[in-house]
C-alpha cells in the first residue's frame, strides 16, 4: 500500500518508515555488490529467476 492510500495516519507513518527501511537496505545491498539492483520489471524478472532458474512467465504457462 502506498503513503498515500493508508486509511490512517499509523498506517501513514507504517508506510514511510517501511519506505525508508527498505530504500536503505537497497542501498546497502548495492554497495555490496559493487553496482545498482535492476528497477521495476527487471527486478521483478531477476527476483523470479533466481528463486528457481525460471521465468515468471514461464511459471504462470505451468
Amino acid at each position: 500500500m502506498g503513503i498515500e492510500n493508508a486509511p490512517t495516519p499509523q498506517g501513514k507513518e507504517g508506510a514511510r518508515g517501511l519506505r525508508r527501511e527498505t530504500s536503505a537496505e537497497e542501498r546497502k545491498v548495492e554497495a555490496e555488490k559493487g553496482s545498482a539492483l535492476a528497477k521495476g520489471a527487471d527486478r521483478f524478472e531477476e527476483r523470479s529467476r533466481s528463486s528457481d532458474g525460471k521465468s515468471a512467465g514461464t511459471k504462470q504457462q505451468n
